[in-house]
């Protein structure tokens, strides 16, 4: 057997950024880890429902066995059994956890979503649990910035989302199908080139059809007034709870970049837009190609991929560098991180 991995989950930023990657790269690699720390810094620490449905599901994808994999638990055993199997799976994020979870699913996505892309054989992945939750990746980033920037890379996966999922209710559903045998190509990217269009979609569940039209009205006029010409569509979906968001996409020459804001009691549909609005405004002032978050999801896919990759990003954040270092841990890769001129450089040191 290889020799087990020591991860620090406490390291850098402290969060689930170091578990889902560290779970991919095991899966994918074959070697053991063992995580201690885990989420030391969040105010909970610990596993949540999100994460503990990741860390089963990276373990079921390969036959893999798992220590110390319950609620709030800091330290995980995962010794993968085997190369990951194509196939059809389903996760639950609401079945961990005494009275269901809106944990968001769009984590435990990105933590199988590479090792599955990788071996023979095509998958069909259902996710139950949140969608658009707070502090995590909404699923209409997940479908319009994030997989549509893997495809560059070569990854084929696309996602159908059947029921918006919303703190703290969740009871969304999500379908993905992954095409495996994929080979990851790196990428260069130091420049966005000009601005295509920015999209949005506003929308409710179990609300009145006023509330996305009067979040659509607002993102459309207050981007206008910033000299962005923009297209926010207003719906009404399924759902299983009220919840209320809207979601912007710009589309760049190269490059595309999404950010959203979320309602809640007393805060008005304007007030709610006018978020949105004013995240994707501050990163357009950058420049930059690729935005904070997309950032530290990309290093993975570049880590793998057969030649090196070169991008610019809005912000060298701390999950950036843990991310990083963590990659760096499995020997995959070398990352270089320019914080001056905000440039990140992923050489892999194998061949996908």
């Amino acid at each position: 057997m290889a020799e087990t991995i020591e991860i620090d989950g406490s390291y850098g930023e402290g969060g689930g950024q170091v578990l889902r990657t560290s779970l991919s790269l095991a899966a994918i690699t074959g070697q053991p880890i063992r995580i201690t720390g885990i989420r030391a810094g969040r105010r909970r620490p610990g596993l949540a429902a999100q994460h503990l449905t990741a860390v089963r599901a990276a373990a079921r994808i390969c036959h893999g066995q798992l220590s110390g994999d319950e609620l709030g638990s800091t330290m995980l055993e995962f010794i993968p059994g085997g190369v990951v199997q194509s196939g059809t799976y389903s996760f639950d994020v609401s079945e961990v956890q005494q009275g269901g979870s809106a944990g968001a699913i769009t984590l435990v996505l990105q933590t199988i979503l590479l090792p599955l892309a990788l071996v023979d054989g095509d998958s069909q992945v259902t996710l139950r649990g949140g969608t658009h939750v707070i502090f995590s990746p909404t699923m209409t980033y997940i479908e319009q910035v994030y997989l549509p920037m893997l495809k560059h890379m070569g990854i084929e996966a696309q996602v159908e989302l059947g029921a918006w999922g919303w703190y703290p209710q969740g009871g969304g559903e999500v379908e993905m199908l992954v095409k495996g045998g994929c080979q990851l190509n790196g990428i260069d990217l130091l420049e966005r080139g000009n601005l295509r269009q920015v999209r949005g979609l506003a929308v409710v569940t179990e609300l009145p059809a006023h509330i996305p039209q009067r979040m659509a009205n607002r993102a459309e006029n207050w981007l206008r007034q910033a000299g962005l010409k923009a297209s926010v569509q207003a719906f009404r979906e399924k759902g299983v709870a009220p919840g209320a968001g809207i979601f912007l996409t710009a589309e760049y020459q190269h490059s595309l970049t999404g950010f959203g804001g979320f309602g809640r009691l007393r805060l008005s549909s304007e007030k709610v837009a006018e978020i949105a609005c004013e995240q994707l405004l501050k990163f357009h002032q950058t420049g930059a190609p690729i935005d904070e978050h997309l950032a530290d999801q990309l290093l993975l896919p570049a880590a793998l991929a057969t030649r090196e990759s070169r991008y610019r990003v809005a912000q060298v954040s701390t999950h950036l560098t843990t991310n990083a270092a963590v990659i760096e841990k499995f020997g995959l890769a070398q990352i270089t991180i320019d914080a001056t001129a905000k440039i990140v450089v992923v050489s892999p040191l194998h061949r996908c």
